[in-house]
C-alpha cells in the first residue's frame, strides 16, 4: 500500500488543505484484503466547508474540532483519495496526519496478514462404482451377453 499526502496553506486566514492518495499494490489486490476504516486523529474544524477562518471564529474562537475518518481503498478499485480542510493553526503543525496514516497502515497490515494466512485450496476427486455393486450386477450382465451372443 502506498500512501502519499500533501499539506498546503495559502498565506493569511486560509485553512490548510490536506490532499492524500492511497494505492494498493497488485499482490494486495489479489488477496482481496478487507477495507480498513479508521477514525483518525486528523482534526476536522467546525465549518470545514469554508476555506478560511477569521480570528475569533470557529476553531479560532474556541470551537471544538471533530476528527475525520480515513480509509483504505476497496480491493476492486485499489485506489482512494481525499481532500480534507484542516483547522487554522498558528504554527501550522499537524503531527496527527502522519500518526493517523501510521495507524491506518498498521490496521491494514493486520488485515493483510490475516488474508495471506488464508491458504489456497485446489481439490479434485473422482468416484466409480464400488466392488460390491459391480459383483451384484456382474452375474446378470454376463448372462445377458451370453444369451444375446447365442441368438446371433
Amino acid at each position: 500500500m502506498l500512501i502519499n499526502w500533501k499539506l498546503t496553506k495559502k498565506r493569511g486566514n486560509f485553512r490548510p488543505v490536506l490532499e492524500y492518495s492511497i494505492k494498493l499494490e497488485d499482490f494486495e489486490k489479489e488477496l482481496a484484503v478487507d477495507q480498513v476504516v479508521l477514525e483518525s486523529l486528523i482534526p476536522e474544524p467546525p465549518g470545514s466547508c469554508f476555506s478560511s477562518c477569521l480570528p475569533g471564529e470557529y476553531e479560532r474562537g474556541d470551537g471544538a474540532c471533530g476528527v475525520y475518518r480515513i480509509y483504505t481503498p476497496d480491493h476492486k478499485k485499489a485506489f482512494a483519495e481525499g481532500k480534507l480542510v484542516l483547522p487554522w493553526r498558528e504554527d501550522g503543525s499537524f503531527p496527527e496526519i502522519e500518526e493517523s496514516f501510521l495507524l491506518l497502515r498498521e490496521n491494514f497490515e493486520t488485515k493483510l496478514k490475516e488474508a495471506y494466512d488464508s491458504l489456497p485450496i485446489e481439490e479434485t476427486g473422482s468416484l466409480e462404482l464400488s466392488a460390491k455393486t459391480r459383483n451384484y450386477l456382474a452375474s446378470g450382465l454376463i448372462s445377458k451377453k451370453i444369451l444375446e451372443s447365442s441368438l446371433l
